[in-house]
């Protein structure tokens, strides 16, 4: 806990020492762990195999959009009232798609994402088909530029960049600690419990559909907040970016398998290393493709626990351990 408290308030004081450049990767690494950490949160312990995360990272999109367009708050405040709004969304649309399970529930959660991207390419107030912009007047007088841009020595574009970073370093700090704080509750011991066998763990009186529900809901919270933090820093949206399949499901599942399924750990590194290669291999165009497809391959053939998993089962290293031991006491102790 020490060291992770140290590592936060390095993270916090980065953009003095980091370029510009690396404070956008930075940001992309924070929103993508977040993100996979939820989805992880729902597939590695849930059973909940989503293949529609993207609704939830869209509608904060567009609910941030929504809020400082049309209602005139501040991006700051308009942050975390984006993800309310998603998860109160979430709870109508989980009641529909949990009446699926297996992979009658993949298929729904595809299918409400793109009937929300549908919707909304009709919203006219905010651009419909083709997207719209954040007007500059809305980003510019955003709550502590002239704060950061003072403390830093900064212009008000950095500044503003420095804002967003540190929202997306609290997004995934939230994530990381409602996620570890989940695992070590009751309810974590729950979700061990349906992982292991959702029947058996009915017979035993887990309340399963609640359990799984309520981690739905937390999983299109956090979707909600990365989805309006990446679309406060690009300033843009349009229905097929925010409701994209491929940069909001595909490539978190990716993260996920080759960090290391049913970790804490293992989205943050599937994470980093996703960037990693991004940056590496964005001038060969569609062969990054067929790289990170041939990795992903890779890992579940040679290292089916993915990478952080199977060096914490070799090592014994646990950063976040949420295992439980049970103790037996030996006849003296018991008989004492």
């Amino acid at each position: 806990m020490i060291v992770a408290l140290i590592a936060l308030v390095a993270l916090i004081f980065a953009p003095a020492i980091v370029s510009r450049s690396m404070l956008q990767d930075m940001i992309l690494v924070f929103l993508l762990a977040a993100l996979a950490l939820c989805w992880n949160l729902m597939a590695g312990y849930a059973g909940l195999i989503s293949v529609g995360q993207q609704a939830f990272v869209g509608l904060g999109g567009y609910a941030l959009f929504a809020l400082i367009i049309l209602g005139g708050v501040d991006p700051l405040l308009a942050i975390p009232t984006a993800a309310l709004v998603v998860a109160l969304l979430s709870v109508p649309v989980g009641t529909l798609v949990f009446r699926m399970q297996g992979a009658y529930f993949a298929v729904v959660t595809w299918v409400v994402a793109e009937v929300f991207r549908l919707v909304l390419a009709q919203w006219r107030e905010l651009g419909g088909g083709t997207g719209t912009s954040l007007p500059r007047s809305a980003t510019g007088n955003m709550f502590g530029m002239d704060f950061v841009a003072e403390l830093f020595g900064v212009r008000s574009a950095a500044a503003r960049e420095i804002i967003i970073y540190w929202a997306a370093l609290f997004t995934i700090a939230l994530v990381v600690a409602g996620s570890y704080y989940l695992l070590r509750s009751r309810i974590g011991l729950a979700l061990r419990a349906i992982k292991d066998g959702e029947v058996a763990a009915q017979s035993v009186g887990v309340t399963t559909t609640r359990i799984k529900f309520a981690v739905y809901v937390f999983a299109a919270f956090g979707a909600g907040l990365v989805g309006a933090i990446y679309f406060l820093q690009a300033s843009r949206i349009s229905p097929d970016a925010a409701f994209s399949l491929l940069d909001w499901t595909a490539y978190i599942i990716f993260i996920v398998v080759i960090g290391g399924l049913a970790t804490i750990e293992g989205p943050i590194i599937g994470a980093i290393l996703f960037v990693l290669l991004r940056n590496a291999m964005s001038g060969f165009g569609p062969w990054y493709l067929l790289v990170l497809g041939a990795l992903g391959i890779a890992v579940m053939l040679l290292a089916p626990k993915g990478i952080w998993g199977n060096f914490s089962l070799r090592t014994g290293i646990h950063l976040f351990p949420t295992r439980r031991t049970l103790f037996i006491a030996d006849k003296e102790d018991r008989s004492k």
